[in-house]
């Protein structure tokens, strides 16, 4: 399972799908190392659901970019999101932007 991505110049946006849980989380892992890019956003503006698993893989995925130099932020206005993204703390370890827009250029 791959997931739909952007390019900007050096930065690439992964869209997350409705849910991250372990089988996505899984393919996500998988697919943010063969990216040919060290800047990437997460936009989880169609994500519906995360679980436990979806936010270990999210610290994962962001530690294994930050060992190879790059940097991983997040985008979502999703209500849910951000509140589970805050009440985790999640916001304190990755950037979270309202707008897309807001994380390519924060680059």
């Amino acid at each position: 399972m791959a997931f739909p991505t952007e390019i900007f110049g050096d930065i690439i946006v992964v869209h997350t799908p409705e849910e991250l849980g372990a089988d996505q989380g899984d393919a996500l892992a998988a697919q943010i190392p063969s990216l040919d890019r060290r800047c990437i956003v997460l936009d989880m503006d169609t994500t519906e659901t995360i679980d436990s698993k979806g936010l270990a893989t999210l610290l994962d995925v962001q530690e294994k970019v930050r060992d190879a130099g790059g940097e991983i932020k997040i985008t979502t206005t999703n209500a849910s999101n951000r509140k589970i993204l805050e009440i985790t703390r999640f916001d304190q370890q990755i950037e979270v932007f309202d707008s897309m827009v807001d994380a390519v250029r924060s680059f």
